[in-house]
C-alpha cells in the first residue's frame, strides 16, 4: 500500500514535480530526499526521484530506483507512466507504450498519460492504436479542435480517407458561429480537407471545395495550383488554360507550370514551334524572366537550338551570371547541343576578343571575354566533355584577365581534382579561400579538397573560422552538434585512406546518429505541428520521415562504415592493430602506426586547447557547456569501436536500412553480398547478388561476387539444408552449375577487354581460381596500357599488388606515374617543409 504523506510534504512533492518540468534537477533531487527520509517507501516520490536522476545522466540507477518505486505501489499511476518514460528515454518504444497502457489502466482520465502514449504511437506507426487514443482524448475534450484533426490524420495515416474526411465535416458542423476570416488554423484544416477528397479521386467534389473556401482561404498560391490541377485532370481544358496563366503571371520562373500549360492547350510534343510560342509570349511579357528564354532549349534543335542558344548564351554572358553552365549542362546529353554550345561559346570570346576595349575588365567581374572564358573552362571540365589541358589552358587566360576572381581559381582546382592531383587541388581551392575570407562556401570547399588530400588537421582548422570554439571539444565538437554530414562523411574517409579505422568509424556513427536524431525529432511536431494546425506540413514530414533513410548522405556513410567493418572482419585485428591495414607492408604498417600516434596527439591537443579557452572565458559570462554538465567522450579516436567482436553485425546495423529504402542502388546490394556471404546467409547473400544482377549485370564487381558465389555454393552445398539448397539451386541462375568458372571468367575477360575495371576484375577471379601470381601482375600491367583518361582503376590495381605483397608493386606505380604524372596517389610523397 502506498505511503500517505502529510500536506507538507505533498507540498514538497509538487515542488518536486515543478522542479522537474524546469529542469531545476538539483533542487528536484533535493526536495525528494527529504520526503523519503519520512516515507522511504513512497512510490511516486521514488518514480520521481528515477526520472530525475535519469535526466542526469544515470540512466541505470534511474532504472533500478523505478523498479524500487513499483515494487512499494504497483498501484501508482505515476510509477507506471515514470517506467514508460525511462523506457521512451531508451528509445525501447515497445515496451514504453506497455508501461503507458498499465498507468492507463490505472487513470483513465490522465491527459498527459494518453497524450505520451498517442505520440509513442505514432512515433511507431501503429495507427490502429493512435486512433483509438485520438478518439479517447477528443471523447475528453471534444472542444479543441487539435483533438479532433489529430484523429482525421489518424484516420488518414490509416488510409481510411472516407473517415478522416467525415471527421473534419463534423466538426465544422459542430460550430456556432464561423472561424474568422483571418482564422490561419481554420484556413488550414479545410485545405487539408480538401487534399483528403483529392486522394480518394473524386477530383470535381475536390473543385467544388476548393471553390467554395477559396474566397477567404489564406494560402492563396496552393489555392490557384491546386484549382488548376483539378481543372487539368476533370479535362476542363480553357478554364485550365486560364488557371496556368494566372499561375505564370504570378511566376513565370516557374517551369512545371509551363510544361502543365502545354499539356492543357493540347500542344504536342513534336510541335516545337506551338510549343516556343508559349514561352515567346512571356519572355516578350517579362524581358527579366530567364525560364523563358532557357526552357525551350530543352525541346529546340537544329538551327532553331542554335538561335536560341546564342541569342540565351550572349545575353548570360554579357550579364555575367555565374551560373550560366550550370543551367546548360544538362543538354550536353545531346551530342549535337554540346558541339553547338561549345562552338558558340567560341564565336563569343572571339568576338569579344575583336572588339576594342573601352575599359580593362574589374577584379572580379565576369562579364564579357572573363565570363567567355569561365565558360569554355567549365566546358572542358565537365565529363561530357572533358579535355583537361584545354579547360587550364581557358582558366590560366581568364585568371589573366581577372586574377583576382574567386571562380576562376575554384574552377583551377576543381581541374586539378580532375587530373587526380588532390595536392595541387587543395592548395589552389585554399588560394581561392585567401581571396575572399569572409565567404563561408568557399571556406567549406576548401576543407572538403583538404580532407580528399588526407589533410585532416588543416581541414578542422579551416572549418574553425566559422564554427563555435568555445565549447569543449573545439571545432569538432560544434559540426557534430551542428549535423554537417558532408564533413563527417568526408572525415571518415580520410581517415580510412589514412589507416584511421577506428576515427573513419566514430565519423560514420555519428552520420548514423544524426538520421537517429532526426527520427527521433517527430516527436516534438507530434505536438507542435497540431497546436498550430500545421497540418498538411505535418502529414508530408510524417511521409518523409518513413524513407528517411533513402537519403544519399545516409547511404554513402553506411557504406563507408560496411566497409571499414568487413576489413577488420577479414583481417582478424587485435584491439592493439585495429588501426592497421590489412595485408599491408612492415612500410605501411608502421605508418598507420605513425598516423595513430599523431591522430591521438591532436585529440589531446584538442582537448587542452578547449580547456584552455574555457579557462580563459570571462567567468561573469555563462557558458555554454562545462564539464560538468558536457558529457565526456572516452573513444575520441574510436578505438573501442574498431575493437568490436562483432564487425559482421555492426555491418548490418548500418546495410539494413540501405536495402530497405534504396534497393536500386548496386552498391548497397555489392555491400549486402559482402556482409551475408561472410556470415555464411546463403539465401539473403544470393538476393543481393540476383538484386545487383537485374540493376546491372555487366557491373565488374557483380561478376565476381557471381563466380564467388558459384565456387562457395558447391564446396557448402552438400552441408546445407536440404530446402536452402533447392533454393539456391532455382533461383541461382547466373552461373549454370556444371560451367568451367576459369573459362568463364577469361570468356568475360574477353567480351570487356578494352574496360579497365573489367579486366581488374577478371584478374582478381584469375587469381581466386588459381591462377599463377606472376600471370595475374602481368595481367595488371596490362591496365596500363589501356588508354584512358580514368586512373582509378589503375590505383585499385596498384592497391592488388600491394595485398598480393608483390615484388612488382613499385614498379607499377612508376609506370602508373609516366601514364598519370599529375596523380597525386602515383607520386612521391612531398618534402616536409624546412625548419628554420
Amino acid at each position: 500500500m502506498p505511503q500517505p504523506l502529510s500536506s507538507k510534504e505533498n507540498s514538497l512533492f509538487r515542488q518536486v514535480i515543478r522542479n522537474y518540468e524546469e529542469k531545476q534537477y538539483k533542487r528536484g533531487l533535493k526536495a525528494a530526499e527529504q520526503i523519503l527520509k519520512k516515507n522511504p517507501k513512497h512510490g511516486d516520490t521514488l518514480a520521481m526521484k528515477a526520472l530525475i536522476i535519469n535526466s542526469m545522466g544515470k540512466t541505470d540507477d534511474a532504472f533500478a530506483l523505478a523498479k524500487e518505486a513499483l515494487t512499494a505501489d504497483m498501484k501508482s499511476h505515476i510509477c507506471w507512466h515514470v517506467y514508460g518514460l525511462l523506457y521512451r528515454h531508451q528509445k525501447n518504444f515497445e515496451e514504453a507504450i506497455k508501461a503507458y497502457k498499465f498507468a492507463l489502466k490505472l487513470e483513465p482520465g490522465s491527459p498527459q498519460i494518453q497524450r505520451d502514449l498517442a505520440f509513442l504511437q505514432i512515433q511507431m506507426r501503429d495507427y490502429q492504436g493512435y486512433i483509438q487514443s485520438r478518439t479517447a482524448m477528443l471523447q475528453a475534450k471534444s472542444q479543441l479542435r487539435q483533438n479532433w484533426t489529430a484523429l482525421a490524420v489518424a484516420h488518414h495515416l490509416a488510409g481510411d480517407l472516407a473517415q478522416a474526411e467525415k471527421v473534419l465535416t463534423t466538426y465544422e458542423e459542430s460550430l456556432k458561429s464561423p472561424p474568422s476570416h483571418t482564422d490561419y488554423e481554420n484556413s488550414e484544416a479545410l485545405m487539408y480537407k480538401n487534399s483528403i477528397i483529392a486522394e480518394t479521386g473524386d477530383y470535381q467534389r475536390a473543385l467544388d471545395h476548393l471553390e467554395s473556401i477559396s474566397k477567404h482561404n489564406l494560402d492563396r498560391l496552393a489555392v490557384l495550383e491546386l484549382r488548376a490541377e483539378y481543372l487539368a485532370k476533370l479535362g476542363r481544358k480553357d478554364e485550365a488554360v486560364k488557371a496556368y496563366h494566372a499561375l505564370l503571371d504570378r511566376n513565370s520562373e516557374h517551369p512545371e507550370y509551363y510544361n502543365q500549360l502545354a499539356d492543357v492547350m493540347g500542344v504536342d510534343g513534336s510541335d516545337t514551334s506551338a510549343r516556343e510560342a508559349i514561352y515567346k509570349e512571356y519572355a516578350e511579357k517579362y524581358p527579366r524572366c530567364d525560364a523563358a528564354r532557357r526552357l525551350p532549349l530543352d525541346f529546340l534543335s537544329g538551327d532553331e537550338f542554335r538561335e536560341a542558344a546564342k541569342s540565351y548564351l550572349a545575353l548570360m554572358l554579357d550579364k555575367g551570371v555565374p551560373s550560366t553552365f550550370a543551367n546548360l549542362k544538362h543538354l550536353y546529353t545531346d551530342p549535337f547541343k554540346k558541339e553547338t554550345l561549345e562552338s558558340l561559346a567560341h564565336d563569343y570570346v572571339k568576338a569579344k576578343g575583336s572588339q576594342p576595349e573601352d575599359e580593362a575588365p574589374t577584379e572580379g567581374d565576369l562579364k564579357g571575354t572573363p565570363a567567355g572564358l569561365y565558360y569554355l573552362a567549365q566546358h572542358y571540365n565537365y565529363h561530357l566533355s572533358r579535355d583537361l589541358a584545354k579547360a587550364l589552358e581557358f582558366v590560366d587566360k581568364g585568371l589573366e584577365l581577372v586574377p583576382q576572381n574567386v571562380e576562376f581559381h575554384m574552377t583551377k582546382a576543381r581541374i586539378w581534382k580532375h587530373y587526380g592531383n588532390t595536392r595541387k587541388a587543395a592548395e589552389i581551392m585554399d588560394q581561392a579561400r585567401n581571396l575572399d575570407l569572409k565567404d563561408r562556401y568557399i571556406n567549406t570547399k576548401t576543407a572538403k579538397y583538404q580532407l580528399r588530400n588526407n589533410e585532416t588537421a588543416k581541414a578542422l582548422k579551416t572549418m574553425s573560422l566559422f564554427t563555435r570554439n568555445d565549447s569543449p571539444g573545439g571545432p569538432l565538437s560544434d559540426l557534430v552538434d551542428m549535423q554537417s554530414i558532408w564533413y563527417l562523411t568526408e572525415d571518415g574517409e580520410a581517415s580510412v585512406r589514412n589507416g584511421l579505422i577506428g576515427l573513419a568509424l566514430k565519423r560514420f556513427h555519428a552520420v548514423y546518429n544524426v538520421f537517429d536524431v532526426w527520427q527521433e525529432d517527430q516527436f516534438d511536431f507530434h505536438s507542435f505541428s497540431l497546436r498550430k494546425g500545421q497540418i498538411r506540413a505535418y502529414v508530408d514530414m510524417i511521409r518523409w520521415e518513413d524513407k528517411l533513410r533513402e537519403h544519399p548522405f545516409y547511404t554513402r556513410a553506411a557504406l563507408g562504415a560496411i566497409a571499414a567493418y568487413l576489413g577488420i572482419h577479414d583481417s582478424k585485428l587485435s584491439t592493439n592493430g585495429v588501426n592497421g591495414s590489412a595485408n599491408g607492408t612492415v612500410e605501411d604498417e608502421a605508418e598507420k602506426k605513425k598516423a595513430l600516434k599523431k591522430a591521438k596527439k591532436e585529440a589531446q591537443k584538442a582537448e587542452r586547447e578547449a580547456a584552455e579557452q574555457a579557462a580563459k572565458q570571462d567567468p561573469n559570462k555563462p557558458r555554454p557547456a562545462t564539464s560538468d554538465n558536457a558529457k565526456k567522450d572516452d573513444d575520441p579516436i574510436g578505438l573501442k569501436l574498431a575493437a568490436t567482436s562483432q564487425p559482421l553485425v555492426e555491418a548490418t546495423k548500418f546495410l539494413l536500412p540501405i536495402l530497405q529504402f534504396s534497393p536500386k542502388n548496386i552498391d548497397g546490394q555489392v555491400a549486402g553480398f559482402e556482409v551475408y556471404i561472410r556470415r555464411e546467409k546463403y539465401l539473403l547473400a544470393l538476393r543481393c547478388l540476383n538484386a545487383a544482377l537485374a540493376i546491372d549485370a555487366a557491373n565488374p564487381i557483380v561478376h565476381e561476387q557471381a563466380v564467388r558465389f558459384h565456387q562457395e555454393i558447391n564446396s557448402k552445398l552438400a552441408s546445407l539444408p536440404p530446402k536452402v539448397a533447392e533454393v539456391i539451386k532455382s533461383e541461382f541462375t547466373a552461373i549454370a552449375a556444371s560451367t568451367d568458372l576459369k573459362k568463364y571468367n577469361a570468356e568475360f575477360l574477353a567480351k570487356h577487354k578494352d574496360s579497365a575495371p573489367h579486366v581488374v576484375s577478371a584478374v582478381k577471379i584469375q587469381k581466386l581460381l588459381g591462377e599463377d601470381q606472376k600471370t595475374c601482375e602481368k595481367a595488371l600491367f596490362g591496365v596500363l596500357s589501356l588508354k584512358s583518361a580514368d586512373w582509378e582503376p589503375a590505383a585499385e590495381a596498384l592497391g592488388l599488388l600491394l595485398q598480393w605483397r608483390s615484388s612488382e608493386a613499385e614498379a607499377f606505380k612508376t609506370a602508373a606515374q609516366e601514364t598519370w604524372p599529375e596523380v597525386t596517389m602515383f607520386s612521391p610523397a612531398p618534402p616536409p617543409p624546412a625548419t628554420s
